[in-house]
């Protein structure tokens, strides 16, 4: 993989670690931990499954597993959101997080929807 897959790597990592940290400042109630739970388990999934995506055996696997990526960082973008809204943090870093969740969606996205063209292409030049 390329330079460019290694940095995504390292910021789905940060993205996850710091996530993590934010979680440190959620409240102990029902509410909280259940947002806890659910976006500590997408944010991790994303870095998770977009190392994965670059061990693909085939273009197929690599869309599939990428398209995994794109639902995780969307459902971390959301918890995130839901943490805004009910005002759970007065944490400094927030603003930041919900930026990057955001900015990673579009990337993430952007690149499903070019591989998914790429194999389109391909599939169309070789009938």
């Amino acid at each position: 993989m390329g330079q460019q897959s290694e940095a995504l790597k390292e910021r789905s990592m940060l993205f996850a670690v710091n996530t993590l940290q934010l979680l440190e400042h959620l409240p102990r109630t029902a509410g909280g931990e259940v947002i806890a739970r659910q976006l500590a388990k997408s944010a991790t999934s994303v870095a998770a499954n977009y190392r994965s995506a670059c061990t693909a055996r085939s273009r197929r696997d690599f869309i599939a597993k990428l398209a995994i990526v794109v639902e995780e960082i969307e459902e971390s973008v959301y918890w995130l959101e839901l943490i805004v809204r009910l005002q759970l943090v007065a944490v400094a870093s927030l603003p930041a997080l919900s930026a990057e969740a955001i900015e990673l969606r579009a990337i993430f996205s952007r690149s499903l929807g070019t591989a998914r063209a790429n194999s389109r292409v391909v599939s169309e030049t070789t009938k």
